[in-house]
């Protein structure tokens, strides 16, 4: 597939800091890799695809896909998807809000997890 420069480009940032999506663009943006198992999802009606593709088609992120076979826990055979952002947009993202953006998803998630001990 042959990507031209506008495909590279970060795209917007989620505005609710506590927000699924946000979640998964912060992970995203740490160069960290996801795949459809991760724990985030676990015990959640929504899937990492569906917040993939939102990201994707309502914010502009080039998230890439790859597919890869694993074995499930009864031992059959399926594919998973790992996604991930392509290092030269994680590079722009930091460089035009980025880096704000990530610290004040940081400072939600340090104000919730200080609510949620008070409890």
């Amino acid at each position: 597939m042959m990507r031209d420069s506008k495909m590279r480009k970060p795209g917007k940032f989620p505005k609710g800091p506590s927000t699924m999506r946000a979640e998964v663009l912060a992970v995203l943006l740490a160069s960290e890799d996801m795949t459809g198992m991760e724990s985030i999802f676990e015990h959640r009606k929504t899937g990492l695809s569906t917040m993939i593709r939102a990201l994707m088609r309502k914010y502009g992120w080039p998230i890439e896909r790859r597919d890869f076979p694993t074995n499930t826990f009864d031992g059959r055979a399926a594919w998973a998807s790992v996604y991930c952002l392509p290092q030269e947009v994680i590079d722009a993202a930091l460089d035009t809000g980025g880096r704000d953006w990530l610290d004040g998803m940081k400072a939600a998630r340090d104000t919730r997890a200080r609510r949620a001990m008070h409890r």
